[in-house]
């Protein structure tokens, strides 16, 4: 195994104090993952931990494949009264995932997903679709990130 890709087959992602920002694909990600920070902030909190992406394919009203993109952050606390774009979840619990630690240039995050998929389709582990990407690390462009996909077996 390379030390690029660790994998295993039954591992749980669990959030607390969780604000979910629907990404729109025309407004910069640094600057959106900014104002998340600051919101939280402004709110009372501080965000903690590393920027997760969720991805979900869907299949839009017009029958084509359209990808459900959202940012989270946890927080020290629960914020009460969130406003629009932000949503706030107490806790996020996804179990039962196929999991896989990528260490490497960012730009290849991709094999990531792709090693997932390989490995799903090598094991017939079935899978959902859906992934959370968290992004632990990044240092002059090589990156840590943990990407979770959950399990249809509900092993």
């Amino acid at each position: 195994m390379s030390d690029k890709f660790i994998i295993s087959n039954k591992k749980s992602l669990k959030l607390q104090n969780v604000v979910l920002k629907d990404e729109l694909m025309d407004e910069d990600m640094n600057l959106s993952v900014l104002h998340m920070e600051n919101y939280i902030k402004s709110k009372g909190g501080m965000p903690i931990g590393p920027l997760i992406q969720y991805v979900c394919p869907k299949i839009s009203d017009e029958g084509e494949l359209d990808l459900d993109i959202k940012f989270l952050r946890q927080s020290t606390t629960f914020i009460h009264n969130v406003e629009k774009p932000y949503t706030m979840e107490t806790v996020i619990r996804v179990p039962n995932c196929l999991y896989v630690r990528y260490h490497g240039p960012e730009d290849k995050l991709q094999f990531a997903y792709q090693k997932l998929n390989l490995t799903a389709f090598e094991e017939d582990i079935p899978l959902k679709g859906d992934s959370y990407t968290v992004f632990v690390d990044n240092q002059d462009g090589i990156i840590t990130a943990d990407v979770f996909m959950e399990r249809a077996d509900n092993e």
